[in-house]
């Protein structure tokens, strides 16, 4: 689930030889074709010379692509309400036929991204559980999921907070970071980590890396992280300041800007500032989950 600490895990997984981080690839038909707001580069999407190159490898051109079309299609298949469909389906029916095609979509965009950046693994932080369930059915063990959790306290406070999008375009229909209630969020953090673990059960390959433990130790757990990821390399010693290049990564967490020496520090203000009342809520309503992940 979102702002469970994972744009930095994403970012030093761009960093490996041979990966390409792509950012929140699930945004890219709205906020990237019809908003034009800034890549990770700092150029609007339309500006961006690796984009433009990935639509052009990819479907010959973006002006060739039906992004509202896309979008229509995201809304007939890559949405919660289809979830037990996904997970239980046998992939066939309308559903199947949809995600058919909703898919082959990603399946271009990332052989483009692959062949425009010369990566072997593309690195798609995305948080939409069901855009995994969707993925599943076309690439099956190939995919490898990465869930990322976090306590579902700390969570709900980081979505209550009001967080301007630096990316966001002036006519965005989006100018500020989503914004979630305390039960809301409780809500979603149950379902999207219940999901992940269901997609699990079902033969994904995944690994589960909670970031309380990634913070305190952060580089014995950017090795595992590295490991399953594929890389047979020796990964960078992941301590105070990891030096972070310029990406190409579209959507999510504005840290994503950042460039230079960035430091693995955990973060617990939720202890404080979180109203008790709120606290209590999303305890009680994620229990019976909490403590399959050590919460």
């Amino acid at each position: 689930m979102g702002r469970s600490g994972s744009t930095l895990i994403e970012r030093l997984l761009g960093e490996l030889p041979g990966f390409c981080s792509v950012g929140e690839a699930v945004h890219l038909w709205r906020r990237g074709l019809l908003e034009n707001e800034r890549c990770g580069c700092g150029r609007p999407f339309s500006d961006c010379g690796f984009w433009s190159d990935v639509g052009k490898e990819a479907f010959g051109g973006w002006d060739r692509l039906d992004a509202r079309g896309v979008l229509r299609l995201k809304d007939g298949v890559d949405r919660t309400r289809f979830l037990p469909m996904l997970l239980n389906g046998s992939g066939g029916g309308v559903l199947g036929a949809r995600n058919e095609r909703y898919t082959d979509l990603y399946h271009r965009l990332y052989t483009a991204v692959s062949l425009v950046s010369g990566a072997h693994v593309v690195v798609d932080a995305s948080k939409h559980a069901s855009l995994a369930a969707c993925l599943r059915w076309r690439f099956g063990a190939r995919m490898r999921l990465l869930h990322v959790v976090r306590d579902p306290r700390a969570v709900a406070h980081s979505w209550g907070k009001r967080v301007p999008r630096p990316d966001a375009s002036p006519d965005s229909s989006e100018p500020e970071m989503a914004r979630y209630s305390a039960g809301r969020a409780a809500v979603q953090w149950v379902t999207q980590n219940t999901t992940l673990d269901a997609l699990a059960r079902r033969g994904t390959p995944t690994l589960r890396v909670r970031y309380e433990d990634f913070v305190a130790d952060p580089v014995a757990e950017f090795a595992r992280i590295a490991e399953f990821a594929g890389y047979t390399g020796v990964p960078p010693v992941v301590g105070e300041a990891v030096p972070l290049a310029r990406t190409h990564a579209l959507s999510g967490n504005p840290m994503r800007f950042s460039q230079g020496p960035v430091g693995v520090r955990p973060d617990h203000g939720w202890r404080d500032s979180l109203a008790p009342w709120r606290r209590g809520l999303v305890s009680a309503m994620t229990a019976p989950a909490r403590g399959r992940y050590g919460y």
